[in-house]
């Protein structure tokens, strides 16, 4: 078996296959386990009041996101496989708490048809970005330009409280993080191609690991916005 696999490792091409695969596996990992969390702290109003019902506690949970995402981007070359995974787990999990409120305010079929249709959104990207050959790092620079654009329009519209402003962000955030699914699906296969036929078994983890949280941030703003235009006409 570990003949099998440091064959696998050393082919380049087979190791795309199989690296987008774990990629897959553990971006699934990491989004049932925030469902799982998110449904479980929705389900109890003392776990729901005792981790969100206070700002300190809601603070402690938002900084805790913002360290761990950063650990892991800037840290992931010298962290340990296990201390990788557990941290992208331990991410999952402190979003679900975050996404919990979602259960409470929207209806579950507004929940469910916004994830199935940011699921196809972001498979037919994900999937175009696999199979192309053009370079999609223009498509990056822009949608990383629109990003910084959205965050100030978010700022902004949170003094004008515009209902149309917000769907237009809505709509326009949903567009900006496809552009960046593509992108980061093209640069985990990049990245697979950079370590050539010299790559182990833990460094393939490591990068099965913040592949997965990219790819993860991305499909969770994807089905944010989507869910807000759902609710949105849901309300009319």
């Amino acid at each position: 078996m570990n003949q099998q696999n440091n064959s696998i490792l050393q082919n380049v091409q087979a190791r795309e296959r199989t690296i987008l695969k774990n990629v897959y596996l553990w971006m699934s990992a990491g989004l049932a386990l925030t469902a799982l969390i998110a449904y479980v702290v929705a389900s109890s109003p003392t776990l729901l009041y005792a981790l969100m019902g206070n700002a300190f506690g809601l603070i402690l949970i938002i900084v805790g996101q913002f360290a761990l995402v950063f650990y892991l981007s800037s840290h992931i070359e010298r962290m340990s496989q296990s201390s990788a995974i557990g941290a992208f787990l331990a991410y999952s999990a402190l979003n679900g708490v975050m996404l919990s409120s979602i259960l409470i305010v929207y209806a579950g079929a507004v929940v469910s048809k916004a994830f199935i249709v940011s699921a196809l959104m972001f498979a037919s990207m994900s999937i175009y970005a696999m199979t192309t050959d053009r370079d999609l790092n223009r498509i990056g620079a822009y949608a990383g330009m629109g990003l910084w654009g959205l965050i100030i329009a978010m700022v902004v519209n949170m003094l004008f409280k515009s209902p149309a402003i917000d769907y237009i962000i809505s709509v326009v955030g949903v567009f900006i993080f496809l552009g960046l699914t593509a992108w980061d699906t093209k640069k985990i296969v990049e990245m697979n191609r950079h370590y050539g036929t010299q790559i182990d078994e833990e460094t393939f983890t490591k990068l099965s690991i913040i592949g997965a949280l990219t790819l993860y941030l991305d499909f969770i703003n994807i089905f944010l916005y989507v869910l807000r235009i759902f609710g949105r006409s849901n309300d009319r």
